[in-house]
């Protein structure tokens, strides 16, 4: 990737050291489609699920706009009917992530350069929380596949937090947990939904371009990649200056 595809705020370089023990800030990534480049997989699985169950067929407009980065159990109760008894609930949530999961199985893994990017961050000091709206069972899926758990100081699921983003919610308690200031924090993000709840946490945002083109995020992100190739820890620390 150029470095023409890289787009931020600031070019002068932090030092480490300045509050968060080595390194200047904390590291906060969100999952689908931040991580893993599973976005389209999920959306195949949200419209198979409609089909079945007599709904109108499902826009990727409608699914990147209003269920990307929304908890599960939120997009059931919406789409499906609150009048569903939490047995009908789970066994839709149930249903869709099989669906999910079979299809994407074969085709899981790790975006380009994330595990040598969070082994740099790590090395440099950084605290690094997961903040997703997926529960347990799906991160599990992931990481049982994927051997990045162990960089992860801190795990925040959507079902720890009551409002979804783009409320700061989860991102707030996610800082908590590393002991970091909201304004030291760097979220990653692929969703428009996430990109807004980083900024309204008031921490830097970096935006992926897994679910949107960069024409889309540039105005919700402080830098725009399209991996994680090129990304380096002095990059992030220049962001905070």
């Amino acid at each position: 990737m150029s470095d023409q595809k890289i787009s931020n705020k600031s070019k002068k370089v932090l030092s480490f050291g300045e509050d968060l023990g080595e390194a200047s800030f904390a590291a906060i990534f969100d999952m689908d489609g931040t991580l893993i480049d599973n976005t389209p997989f999920h959306f195949d699985a949200w419209q198979q699920l409609f089909k079945k169950r007599g709904l109108p067929q499902l826009s990727h407009e409608t699914y990147l706009a209003e269920i990307s980065g929304v908890p599960i159990l939120n997009t059931v109760t919406r789409f499906f009917g609150d009048n569903l008894d939490k047995a009908e609930q789970q066994a839709l949530v149930k249903e869709k992530q099989q669906l999910y999961e079979a299809a994407f199985f074969p085709y899981l893994r790790p975006i380009n350069g994330l595990e040598n990017f969070l082994a740099e961050i790590k090395d440099a000091g950084a605290k690094i929380a997961l903040a997703t709206s997926s529960g347990v069972d799906d991160i599990d899926f992931i990481f049982e596949t994927i051997p990045i758990r162990q960089y992860f100081d801190a795990i925040v699921t959507g079902n720890m937090v009551s409002q979804p983003k783009p409320s700061p919610q989860i991102f707030l308690k996610a800082a908590e947990r590393l002991g970091a200031r909201a304004e030291k924090c760097v979220v990653f993000e692929d969703s428009l939904s996430g990109l807004k709840a980083g900024n309204n946490a008031g921490m830097k945002v970096v935006g992926i371009t897994t679910a949107h083109p960069a024409a889309i995020i540039t105005d919700l992100a402080n830098m725009v990649i399209d991996d994680y190739a090129d990304i380096t820890p002095q990059k992030l620390a220049a962001l905070f200056d």
